[in-house]
């Protein structure tokens, strides 16, 4: 189960489900790819072991009624519920809304699509009064009614994948928590079949940093990261086991509610042979950026950077490779705007997606990841195996991929990244070492074979019903979080 990626988008995650698939040629793979709408145009060509792929749209019209419909509506007993719920802040209205969301599924089972209730007048003057009935006396304005009417339909299409049929397998494998969990839980409501749940970047954190951006007043948005964060917890609660791809983002499962003996750290890992060691660096002294053109990669924090690498070392420059996916092609015209008022449009480049992603890093003499929040980028990795060294930000799974082989940096800082940068570019003899460093750490611990080893395990034990053995002790993993690796850290 996905959600707004494989096979329908570039990135990190759509690679590692690939590498997932195509490495386990021995299972079948039902494929449900939540969506925006049913006009997105798959991107990957899917490999022979995809027996069957579902799209679930989340926006659009709303999903197909069953020939016999039940004419009475979504009760406001449920309706109440699910809103009580997430109005309520007390301890025990986790649980609640976990139970509210099962009947919200058995209703649809039987009665259709949720849509129409949701997004009804009833609905919306339920929340309208619950709201103004519990909102506390502060200098917050109290939501309007226009609040009402967008928060429900915020509900009515995250929830949508509830008015799906479900996908009988041995096993549901949701790649993120969150809305892609969601046909996951129907299958175990329905077939009682097991989940596991892999979280990439941990998805409500996500969440918080995405919602800044959002163009929903107060009210709106604390309801949904209200919901955001019961159903996540939801997604924990119900899976048989959970993969982060960090420890990092472990440690935030478990602050979260998932159970620890459940969790088992999977790493990303790469096909060595499809980057082998880089020869050589160009004559300019250039930085490489490789990713999605997305807020969340903090594009404008590199490029304030560069402006002062490039203050610094005129010769130098920035080349990103990458593309937007739907719907932010206005950030990426946002981000050549910046450059060009910081004076860098000439020399900072964005040049789309390459055919082969081992040009990018090879179009370097370093690789620099910006982002704010992430998982364990496989720009990281996959530049480490290329002999390529890193100055990235010290979020996520960052430092567990670096350790002591490049230059981690606080995020939104640019002074600091700048500093890193041209800390490298002006030492060819640091370059080299940590480069070699580099690449001799991911061929001893982010390896694609051995992160398909470990999924055929988990597979194995969860299709037979059998629980998970003790997780193999963590690769001991060294972490940098100043300027300079440790060895020029002394005196």
């Amino acid at each position: 189960m996905t959600e707004g990626t494989y096979p329908y988008g570039f990135g990190g995650v759509s690679v590692w489900c690939d590498q997932l698939i195509r490495g386990m040629p021995g299972y079948d793979f039902h494929l449900v790819s939540l969506v925006a709408s049913q006009a997105e145009p798959a991107v990957w060509s899917l490999p022979d072991n995809v027996v069957s792929m579902v799209r679930v749209p989340l926006w659009g019209p709303q999903p197909a009624a069953p020939a016999v419909s039940w004419r009475g509506g979504l009760p406001l007993r449920l309706l109440r519920q699910l809103i009580d719920a997430l109005l309520d802040s007390s301890a025990d209205a986790q649980r609640r809304f976990g139970y509210v969301l099962r009947e919200l599924f058995d209703y649809s089972s039987q009665h259709g699509s949720l849509s129409a209730g949701l997004a009804s007048d009833k609905a919306v003057r339920l929340l309208s009064n619950s709201w103004q009935e519990r909102w506390p006396d502060s200098d917050r304005p109290a939501p309007t009614l226009h609040d009402a009417v967008a928060a429900m339909q915020l509900l009515d299409h995250s929830l949508r994948p509830l008015s799906y049929a479900p996908v009988l397998a041995d096993i549901g494998h949701a790649v993120t928590n969150g809305l892609g969990v969601l046909p996951a839980l129907t299958a175990k409501w329905r077939y009682g079949m097991p989940v596991l749940v892999t979280e990439h970047g941990i998805y409500l954190r996500e969440q918080y940093l995405l919602n800044r951006r959002s163009p929903y007043r107060w009210p709106v948005k604390a309801l949904y990261l209200r919901f955001m964060r019961h159903l996540c917890a939801v997604g924990y609660h119900e899976a048989a086991a959970i993969t982060p791809g960090n420890v990092y983002n472990r440690r935030w499962e478990e602050r979260l509610g998932a159970e620890p003996s459940r969790i088992r750290t999977v790493y990303n890992g790469v096909d060595p042979a499809a980057f082998p060691a880089l020869t050589g660096e160009p004559e300019v002294p250039t930085i490489s950026w490789v990713g999605r053109i997305d807020p969340i990669k903090d594009l404008e924090t590199l490029l304030r950077a560069f402006a002062l690498v490039h203050q610094r070392m005129p010769e130098a420059r920035l080349r990103l490779f990458g593309s937007p996916p739907k719907g932010r092609e206005p950030y990426l015209q946002s981000c050549r705007a910046l450059a060009a008022d910081l004076g860098i449009g000439e020399v900072a480049t964005f040049e789309g997606r390459v055919e082969n992603i081992r040009d990018a890093y090879d179009a370097g003499r370093i690789v620099v990841l910006s982002s704010v929040s992430e998982g364990f980028p496989y720009s990281l990795i996959e530049a480490m195996t290329c002999g390529r060294t890193c100055v990235a930000t010290d979020v996520g799974g960052v430092t567990e991929a670096i350790g002591d082989t490049g230059l981690v940096v606080p995020p939104r800082n640019p002074e600091r990244m700048a500093r890193a940068c041209l800390t490298l570019l002006r030492d060819a003899g640091l370059r080299r070492r940590l480069g070699a460093a580099a690449r001799a750490r991911a061929l001893e611990h982010f390896t694609v074979d051995g992160a398909i080893n470990t999924f055929d395990e988990i597979y194995s034990f969860l299709g037979s019903g059998h629980p998970l053995p003790m997780a193999h002790p963590e690769p001991d993993t060294g972490v940098l979080s100043g300027d300079l690796p440790r060895s020029q850290t002394a005196g």
